[in-house]
């Protein structure tokens, strides 16, 4: 593991560092907040895994979130990993929405993404393997969050895992990728076209086929553009009610898609995922 950067924030310290990932065969790059309450009697400390959406890095929850404070307060080390493979020799797509910067949280079966693409590998072993060797983690207390794209990949891998993931939060998730654009485009680019293959990369069909968990909070602005188009928190509202799953959805008034939304409430889910993480 290389780092790239350390810097002194909140009483603690935020690095960004780099690995070469087996999943991927790629570099990744990915940042760590770790409070000092980590060296002390606290630690080791839960740790709390942030997943970003389409185009963005590890940079934006990084520079943007306004997440140290409330970790710091709480006794919590954040990860922020990348959202793709990078690299000259990486599959790639012209759209936004489709390739670098857009991994979707999936390994990928069909050509040429195939090869690189393997969001959900990194994810649940290589990102997991990485921290727990080089960081003050208590991995039996983890939780998983993101934002759009990002919470698409929080819902699904913390509900594929409840055993790992003790808690899932989400900013504006893509709650149910099988029914809109944005998740139609990617799981064909990169599962093909069989339905059946994407259920496990979709909330709403894990519910239905049966993943479980104690609890979600979801944040969501009314104001956001892509509400009625992409996200669907209705859809993911009523697989939870029908599931016994306790979900807490709140419409946030006036709120768009941006980090102004995100970092408004970024402390009351490091609140809430720390009330889940306690020992």
């Amino acid at each position: 593991m290389e780092t790239l950067s350390l810097n002194r924030s909140h009483g603690g310290t935020q690095g960004v560092y780099r690995h070469d990932s087996a999943a991927t065969g790629t570099p990744m790059t990915f940042s760590v907040f770790v409070p000092d309450s980590a060296h002390g009697k606290k630690g080791p400390l839960p740790v709390l895994t942030y997943l970003s959406g389409l185009t963005c890095t590890h940079a934006n929850v990084t520079e943007k979130g306004e997440f140290r404070a409330a970790c710091a307060q709480h006794d919590i080390i954040f990860v922020a990993p990348d959202t793709s493979p990078r690299g000259d020799d990486v599959a790639d797509d012209e759209a936004y929405d489709f390739g670098k910067g857009a991994g979707f949280y999936v390994d990928a079966t069909q050509a040429p993404f195939a090869r690189h693409y393997k969001m959900r590998d990194y994810i649940e072993r290589d990102l997991r393997d990485i921290i727990a060797e080089n960081f003050p983690v208590d991995m039996s207390r983890q939780g998983i969050m993101g934002h759009s794209m990002g919470g698409h990949g929080a819902l699904t891998i913390g509900l594929r895992h409840p055993r790992s993931y003790r808690s899932i939060s989400a900013f504006a998730p893509i709650c149910h990728p099988s029914d809109v654009p944005w998740g139609q485009k990617a799981l064909t680019g990169y599962l093909g076209e069989d339905r059946a293959a994407w259920r496990q990369y979709d909330a709403i069909s894990l519910i239905e086929d049966g993943a479980r968990t104690a609890q979600i909070l979801v944040d969501q602005g009314t104001e956001d553009q892509f509400l009625k188009e992409q996200l669907r928190p209705e859809a993911l509202e009523a697989a939870c009610k029908a599931a016994g799953i306790k979900l807490t959805l709140r419409m946030q008034p006036g709120y768009d898609h941006s980090y102004y939304f995100i970092s408004s409430f970024m402390a009351e889910h490091i609140a809430w995922h720390a009330a889940a993480l306690k020992r």
